[in-house]
Formats: C-alpha cells, sequence, structure tokens
C-alpha cells in the first residue's frame, strides 16, 4: 500500500492533496492466484484460441483506449456521458449521500459527472477508483484531487475480482459500486452470473449498483465501432500481443497478425480477434509455451455483448439487485440502471 507524503520543504497544498490519496497495489496479490500466466497457458492451448481481457491494459493499452473512446464511430463513451449528464441529479437525490467504487476507472472522465452532482448538493465526496494500470490511476487520482479540494481517495491497483475483496471500510452513508463504460460485456453469461455475485457480497443491503451497458441495435452501427477509419481499436487489440511479450519474455510479432472484429447476431456479441497472418511458431519462454498457428487461425481476445433492458434487469433481480431506475438514450443505444441490494 502506498500512502503519499510529502517533508517540509514541499508546498502545503500539494501536502494536503497528497494527504487525501491512498493506492493500494493489489498486483502481487492477483500474480499469485493467476500462476503466473496459466490463463494464457489455458487460453492459448484450446483449439479455439483466446486470451484474457485483462492483458489489454498495460499503461500504454489503456492510454489506447482512451483514445478510442474519443473516436467518432465509437458512439458508446459520448451516449454514456450524455445520459449521465441528464441523470447525474436524479442518481444522487435517490443515493443521498455516498461514496464511489469505479470498476476499471480508468481516467474518470465520467465519474466527474458525478463528483460534480454530489458536490452540488454540498455532500462529502470520497472516491475508490479499481484499474489494472496503476500509471493512470496515479495520474488521474492526483488531478482529481486538484480538481476537488474536499475529495478523499483510496485507490485499488488490480482486478475488480481483487479489488472487490479487499475494498476498505465505509466511510460516508452508503456505498455505491459503479461499473459503467460497457464493461459487462465484456463478459461471457456464466462469467456475469458469478460478477453479480460478487458485487452482492461487496455490497450491504440497501448500497447501489450502477451499471451501464450497451444495448442491440443495427450490425452496421456496431461493427463500425470496432473497426475505426484511424485504426486505433486494431492498435489496441495488437497491443496485447506487445504487453504478453514483456510479460512472458515472446516472440509474438504484432506485423503478422491483424485485428478482426464482427458482429455475431446470434449471440448478440462483438467478437474481436487476432487473425495470423502465416504460418507461424511463437513462443512465451517465461511460460514455457510454444504455439502453432495457421494461416488465417485467430485468438479471440474479446467480446462485447448488447443488452435487452428486461431481460437483464430479471438477471440482477436474481441477485437481489433491484432496479430503482434505468436511464437511455433518444435512440435506445445505451442504458444506464441504478439497483439496489435488497
Amino acid at each position: 500500500m502506498t500512502v503519499f507524503k510529502t517533508n517540509s520543504k514541499t508546498d502545503s497544498q500539494t501536502t494536503n492533496n497528497l494527504q487525501r490519496l491512498t493506492i493500494k497495489h493489489l498486483h502481487e496479490v492477483a500474480s499469485i492466484l493467476a500462476v503466473a500466466g496459466s490463463d494464457v497457458v489455458k487460453g492459448l492451448s484450446q483449439i479455439d484460441k483466446t486470451l484474457p481481457p485483462r492483458y489489454f491494459y498495460s499503461d500504454r493499452g489503456s492510454e489506447l483506449f482512451e483514445q478510442i473512446c474519443e473516436l467518432p464511430e465509437y458512439y458508446v463513451t459520448r451516449t454514456e456521458t450524455s445520459i449521465l449528464q441528464e441523470c447525474a441529479t436524479e442518481i444522487v437525490k435517490i443515493t443521498g449521500e455516498c461514496e464511489l467504487v469505479e470498476l476499471g476507472s480508468g481516467s474518470s472522465t465520467k465519474t466527474r459527472i458525478l463528483l460534480d452532482a454530489y458536490q452540488q448538493q454540498n455532500l462529502p465526496l470520497r472516491y475508490l477508483p479499481v484499474d489494472v494500470s496503476g500509471g493512470m490511476l496515479e495520474n488521474t487520482a492526483k488531478q482529481l484531487l486538484i480538481d476537488y479540494p474536499s475529495l478523499g481517495i483510496y485507490a485499488l491497483a488490480g482486478t475488480y475480482e481483487f479489488a472487490l475483496q479487499q475494498l476498505p471500510a465505509k466511510q460516508l452513508a452508503t456505498r455505491a459500486i459503479a461499473f459503467i463504460g460497457s464493461s459487462l460485456g465484456n463478459l461471457n453469461p456464466q462469467e456475469c452470473q458469478i460478477f453479480f455475485s460478487q458485487i452482492t457480497e461487496a455490497l450491504q443491503p440497501g448500497e447501489y449498483f450502477l451499471l451501464g451497458v450497451d444495448l442491440q441495435k443495427s450490425k452496421h452501427i456496431l461493427e463500425a465501432a470496432y473497426n475505426d477509419s484511424q485504426g486505433v481499436t486494431a492498435e489496441f487489440n495488437l497491443n496485447m500481443l506487445e504487453h504478453l511479450n514483456r510479460l512472458y519474455d515472446g516472440n509474438f510479432d504484432t506485423t503478422q497478425f491483424e485485428h478482426w472484429a464482427f458482429y455475431n447476431e446470434t449471440e448478440n456479441q462483438i467478437e474481436m480477434h487476432l487473425r495470423s497472418l502465416k504460418q507461424q511458431t511463437v513462443e512465451l519462454h517465461a511460460l514455457n509455451l510454444q504455439v502453432d498457428f495457421a494461416a488465417g487461425e485467430t485468438i479471440m481476445t474479446e467480446i462485447s455483448r448488447k443488452f435487452n433492458i428486461e431481460v437483464l434487469q430479471e438477471e440482477l433481480k436474481s441477485h437481489n439487485l433491484v432496479t430503482k431506475k434505468v436511464w437511455t438514450d433518444v435512440n435506445n443505444w445505451f442504458g444506464l440502471f441504478l439497483c439496489q441490494l435488497q
């Protein structure tokens, strides 16, 4: 755990800011449980190869994802942002004094809308961001402390699973866990049920779960969002291989793979793959793993499921997460659910 402090020569404002920031690093716990890349070995040893999406998020990967969120084709972020701008005050009125836990916080851009709404109601501010990118987490937290003089931050650098198990004691009247940005879509149905169980275990009855999801819509709109004209999503996808090379002493040649994303209408999900451009063999020396690829063979790196509001409400209810309200945009492209644990 890192608690930032300064010496006597440090500016008093900076001292005050850093005293309001604690960063707890969970990587060592995560690495033990992951057994040094066993998920990579398992995924690349299957007939239909896969890699966990968590390997997208090196510091560079997190930067690329922030760029994706600004792309004209990627409607998700701006649509969810517009919904939050419309409903943030209403969310605050429902929850009252409430500390925010955010899973996958990134640059916390949308979270500022909620922090502003709590601040406008003269409510105390406490924020618990969770992200696998420690660099982005620290940089974002320090900027937030400057912009919100009364904000306290307890940041957790690691994966959702471990962070939910290690949340500190609540300091405000209630707590809300926010999982926005449509990240729920990256989980398959079984993983989704496990995740909802983890949420209910991390909350106390009466506390809140704020969930943002992408809704079902036309194939044309969806495929354009994951195949942007600037190639940022392709770079983001290929960066996963560079990340694996660094972590596990690998020799993936990213020039010999290409980005491939399409909408699976049967499963209502975008599938993102890396496709081998030739027959080749790749080694991850630290994992003692050798992987053979045929020309055209793919690694699935991500799914992004698209949801139906009524079906999702029933799934949440089965975990005692009762929907208080759902907000959508004018096109019904995106949904923001505020649930309360019963």
